[in-house]
């Protein structure tokens, strides 16, 4: 429906460059590079466009659609430090905050004891913490449960360097919960995805199974694709012993978001507008810009959002990706022009392209190409 409403408002040149960017990315599908791929494109401040290409279930050549949602594995960070951020403005919490004092046991680099990690250093990978010992249970990191648990460190100090670490927002999200009273998953939902009429969420057992897009991880040349049944893993046993803020990364914080690339759309115009969108403030125009604010030149990565010259030549794009079981997924915007591109693959070879994955780089040019430079 939105691409039929799209092509009656264009002139004839800009179909025509519309239909050409579709028949590349319909390409990637058919000459097996891709299972499936879900777009949706913000021009001008509006939903545009979004389609669908190749097939929700491979098997039995189940074709995509607007509806389907798929686990968008690490754009799900910017929903966490969405939330942290929310709980900032309502002053029960602060960046600067000592996680060892959050989160209930002793969070200290062993090699540097006396050097705070703050909130901060969670949502900027500037922690100094590591995923070596795992990431899917706080067991990893608290010494009480760890005997390896100094091994969670990295040799430099926090706040000195930089590791992308999901740890970091599994712990975020078990401080969320901690400090709101609310079940990670409820949480996100109520004050983030409610308020802007979306549909989706971290609980697998609340959400319409039917609607799951199929994820396949590619295996090799010979062998192709192959579904990845742990994509969706409801974990209902770990859910009906849970503990509040301690057993959150069932949920996954750091990548467990299940949306549609239209509604994944729908929330990047949010920080496309600085927290802002449908009318709706989620958060704080200041705080909105802190999280596309890079910390340093060297990662280009603010809280849970970084910045790219790599995608698209000469366009400075704030965004995220994922990959996780064989999907990929990125999120990148303009937020002074005000347009971006959501893309979302339920399976795609693992290639990558100045430093993205290229089936999904590829797609973004053709998107740009013919819808957000068409005139």
């Amino acid at each position: 429906m939105i691409r039929f409403l799209l092509l009656l408002l264009l002139p004839a040149m800009a179909v025509a460059q519309i239909e050409k960017a579709e028949l590349a990315i319909q390409h990637l599908i058919d000459s097996g590079k891709a299972v499936g791929i879900a777009v949706a494109v913000v021009k001008e401040n509006k939903l545009v466009y979004s389609q669908n290409f190749g097939y929700k279930q491979l098997e039995s050549k189940t074709q995509l659609s607007n509806t389907d949602i798929f686990r968008i594995a690490s754009i799900s960070k910017s929903f966490s430090a969405t939330a942290i951020l929310q709980l900032v403005e309502a002053r029960k919490l602060k960046l600067s905050d000592d996680v060892s004092e959050l989160i209930g046991f002793r969070v200290r680099n062993p090699r540097y004891p006396d050097k705070v990690i703050t909130l901060e250093h969670l949502l900027s990978h500037r922690s100094s913490i590591n995923d070596r010992q795992g990431y899917f249970t706080l067991d990893a990191i608290n010494p009480a449960k760890n005997p390896n648990a100094d091994s969670c460190y990295n040799t430099y100090a926090p706040g000195e360097g930089y590791q992308y670490c999901n740890l970091n927002f599994n712990m975020i999200g078990t401080i969320i919960e901690k400090y709101s009273g609310e079940r990670f998953d409820q949480y996100v939902k109520k004050h983030i995805l409610d308020p802007l009429g979306l549909y989706g969420g971290y609980c697998i057992d609340s959400l319409d199974a039917s609607r799951f897009a199929t994820i396949y991880e590619y295996v090799n040349d010979t062998i192709g694709f192959r579904a990845s049944p742990g994509a969706y893993a409801p974990r209902s046993e770990e859910i009906r012993n849970y503990t509040m803020g301690y057993s959150t990364p069932v949920f996954s914080p750091t990548g467990g978001m299940k949306i549609s690339a239209i509604d994944l759309a729908r929330y990047m115009m949010m920080h496309m507008n600085y927290g802002k969108s449908n009318r709706k403030r989620l958060i704080s125009q200041k705080h909105s810009r802190l999280m596309q604010t890079p910390l340093s030149a060297q990662e280009n990565y603010g809280l849970a959002l970084e910045k790219t010259t790599r995608l698209i030549t000469g366009k400075e794009l704030v965004g995220h990706t994922g990959s996780a079981y064989g999907l990929y997924s990125a999120m990148f915007f303009d937020p002074a022009e005000k347009w971006g591109i959501v893309v979302i693959s339920n399976g795609c070879t693992p290639r990558y392209a100045e430093g993205y994955n290229a089936v999904i780089r590829s797609v973004i040019e053709q998107l740009y190409a013919g819808i957000i430079k068409a005139d």
